[in-house]
C-alpha cells in the first residue's frame, strides 16, 4: 500500500493530466472543434474589428432592397416611355409584358403575358418605340406568341420613304433583315427610311421599320439592301398590341 501510494504521489499528475488531454481530444473529435470554436468566438468577440453574423445579414438585406428599387426604377421609365408613345397612336393598344423568350429563337419569337382574355387575337399588330415588332402568331387565355420581323421566315412588304421604291424584308435572326427589290435599278440609297408598304397584306401602311444601312444593286435575281431594324427588339420589355386594320398617326 505504501509503494501505491508512493507510485501515485509521483505519477498521479501526469496521469490526470494525461486523461484530461485524451478527454479532450476525443471531444474535439466528435464535435468537430465546434464547442472550442464558440468558446473561441466568446472570448473573442469584444477584440474583433470586422461585422458580426448578423451585421453581415443585415447589410445583405440592405443591398438587395437597394438593388430591387433600381429595377423597379428601370421597369418604370421602360413602361412610361412605351405609354407616352402609345398617346401617340389615334387607336388605344393594349399594353402588354413580353414573358418569355427562348435562347433558341430569341430573334424568332417572343411570349406576351396577355391573351384572349384581354381581347388579343392572332394577327393583331405588335407595336414599340422605333416601330413594328411583329404579327400575333398564336394566342391563349392568358398569354400569345408573337412572330418578330427579325424571323428568317417573316416577310413583310416595304417601302422606301424618299424614292417610294417597293420590295419586301425578310429577317436574319437579328437586329439587321434585308430588303429585297422588285425594281431591277432601285433608287435608294444609305439612310433611306423604310416603311411598310402600301400594298401590303398584313400591316397597315407607313409604319416604321428601319433605315437603309448599305445596298447590293448587283444581287441575283434581285437588288437588295441591308437594313437596321429602328424596334430594338432583342432589349424590349414591354409591347403594344394593336387590331388589325388600325390607323396609324405618321
Amino acid at each position: 500500500m505504501f509503494i501505491m501510494r508512493r507510485w501515485w504521489d509521483r505519477h498521479g499528475v501526469a496521469i490526470v493530466l494525461g486523461g484530461l488531454t485524451l478527454s479532450a481530444a476525443w471531444v474535439v473529435r466528435q464535435t468537430q472543434g465546434a464547442a472550442i470554436y464558440e468558446t473561441y468566438q466568446l472570448i473573442t468577440r469584444p477584440f474583433q474589428v470586422g461585422p458580426t453574423k448578423e451585421e453581415r445579414l443585415t447589410d445583405a438585406r440592405v443591398v438587395e432592397l437597394q438593388e430591387r428599387l433600381v429595377e423597379l426604377e428601370s421597369q418604370n421609365q421602360k413602361l412610361k416611355e412605351l405609354l407616352d408613345y402609345s398617346k401617340t397612336q389615334k387607336q388605344k393598344g393594349i399594353v402588354t409584358p413580353i414573358v418569355g423568350r427562348s435562347a433558341d429563337h430569341w430573334w424568332q419569337q417572343v411570349t406576351l403575358g396577355r391573351g384572349s382574355n384581354d381581347g388579343i387575337k392572332a394577327g393583331y399588330i405588335v407595336m414599340a418605340p422605333g416601330g413594328l415588332v411583329g404579327r400575333i402568331s398564336s394566342v391563349t387565355p392568358n398569354s400569345s406568341r408573337v412572330l418578330l420581323i427579325s424571323d428568317a421566315t417573316s416577310r413583310v412588304g416595304a417601302v422606301l420613304s424618299r424614292s417610294r421604291s417597293m420590295g419586301f424584308i425578310r429577317g436574319q435572326g437579328s437586329n439587321r433583315a434585308v430588303l429585297q427589290f422588285f425594281d431591277k435599278v432601285p433608287d435608294v440609297k444609305r439612310g433611306d427610311v423604310v416603311s411598310t408598304s402600301p400594298v401590303s397584306q398584313l400591316f397597315p401602311p407607313g409604319l416604321p421599320l428601319g433605315r437603309v444601312e448599305s445596298v447590293n444593286l448587283d444581287k441575283s435575281p434581285a437588288p437588295e439592301a441591308v437594313i437596321e431594324l429602328t424596334a430594338p427588339v432583342s432589349y424590349l420589355e414591354w409591347v403594344m398590341v394593336y387590331p388589325e386594320g388600325t390607323t396609324f398617326t405618321h
